[in-house]
């Protein structure tokens, strides 16, 4: 194993943090202009971001003057826990609360500019009881909380906020007993990488406690598993297995975490669909599908003029669309050879992966060509309530010219 094997996975794991608070920050910036909540959590995220931007400073650069970044930060945190506390049980903490806080913060953020170790180790010790202090009275004011005045989604919260700082302040405490202990790097990042995960598991209504453990041991699992046959194939001793698997675990973490905001960022696009399908205005089709186009799913979305399909068999169309109003690339029903010509010319011409039927008189299809990532289930039934909205706003422009005779 190298010699700066050490510095370079603290430097890996500084990094990691800083990825998993950058993403869950892009998550929940779009939320904040309307919820003083997420200004609160950005704040959080800031702090952190603050801290692990200063550790990887001092490794990239050697410079132990940027040590005060880190210092400073560090007294920010339980400042930022009591925020975020607050607003998430919706009542002030205790006047002595706030005042051991407020003035833990000041000493410690002037101290934080002494360079050097002269004041250390005290200064790190005193930090550390100050930061246990303000974790610990965060969760005595979740624990004791007024249960009735939250409801069942905040309560949800409370608990997930609670389990994170019970993960977090071990391995935040194992940063400062390294010596001690003989640990290769700090750990923190970790519980900072679960935390993040936690807090994207937030968004999902349908995780339960139980389903975020289990989703949690089997991430720990596959880290675990991976480690100990990197180990046994490398032969490490007792440092270089930490290593090991202190970065399996954050990578995988770190993928958990992209996967999730993804996942979040989907599901957030889907129920605007769904919204604006909702309150879609009376108005032609045109109108409707062009008010679709900033949605992923819609964005390359054409209507199929008459002339496009004017070599085409009428009664083939019908044929085809009465059996899949949606019809997908990939999934075309068997209706016989001339409906197989006119669905491969379709989709091969337009270079689309779903048309979508309107129309028969006069005939009117939407080519949608969704890319790979996108494709989901949900996908599927938001292009089939599309479909579905669509084709009754062009019968209704159809009735109504019918009527006026236009």
């Amino acid at each position: 194993m190298i010699a700066s094997a050490n510095v370079l996975t603290d430097l890996y794991l500084s990094a990691a943090a800083l990825i998993g608070l950058s993403v869950l920050h892009w998550h929940t910036r779009p939320s904040a202009a309307t919820s003083p909540l997420s200004r609160r959590f950005l704040f959080v995220l800031r702090v952190g971001m603050l801290l692990f931007t200063g550790r990887m400073l001092v490794v990239l650069t050697g410079g132990e003057w940027f040590r005060f970044v880190v210092l400073l930060a560090a007294a920010l945190i339980p400042l930022a826990t009591l925020l975020l506390t607050e607003s998430m049980l919706r009542r002030h903490a205790p006047l002595w609360v706030k005042a051991y806080v407020g003035i833990g913060v000041l000493v410690f953020g002037v101290l934080a500019f002494w360079i050097g170790d002269a004041l250390d180790p005290a200064r790190l010790f005193a930090l550390l009881g100050f930061q246990i202090g303000g974790f610990v009275i965060a969760g005595w004011l979740i624990i004791f909380r007024d249960r009735g005045s939250l409801s069942v989604g905040e309560n949800r919260t409370a608990h997930r906020l609670l389990l994170a700082l019970l993960l977090l302040i071990p391995l935040g405490a194992s940063d400062f007993f390294l010596v001690a202990m003989r640990l290769p790097v700090q750990f923190s990042a970790i519980g900072v990488l679960l935390l993040c995960w936690f807090a994207l598991g937030l968004s999902r209504v349908q995780d339960g406690h139980r389903r975020i453990v289990n989703t949690l041991a089997v991430l720990l699992g596959a880290a675990l598993l991976g480690s100990g046959l990197i180990i046994h194939i490398a032969d490490f001793d007792r440092q270089g297995a930490i290593l090991v698997v202190a970065i399996n675990i954050a990578t995988l973490l770190v993928l958990a975490i992209t996967a999730a905001a993804r996942d979040n960022r989907s599901a957030a696009e889907s129920a605007s669909i769904l919204s604006y399908l909702a309150q879609a205005q009376d108005g032609d089709v045109i109108s409707f599908l062009q008010g679709l186009s900033s949605y992923p799913l819609m964005n390359a979305a054409r209507v199929l003029s008459q002339q496009e399909t004017q070599g085409l068999e009428d009664h083939v169309l019908t044929r085809i669309f009465t059996h899949s109003p949606v019809l997908r690339s990939d999934m075309r029903p068997a209706l016989g050879p001339v409906a197989e010509d006119h669905m491969t010319h379709l989709f091969d011409w337009f270079q689309s992966t779903h048309l979508l039927d309107l129309a028969t008189t006069p005939r009117q299809i939407v080519a949608v060509t969704v890319p790979a990532f996108l494709r989901s289930h949900s996908a599927e039934v938001e292009l089939q309530a599309v479909q579905r909205m669509a084709a009754l706003i062009a019968r209704k422009d159809a009735d109504h010219a019918e009527q006026t005779g236009i």
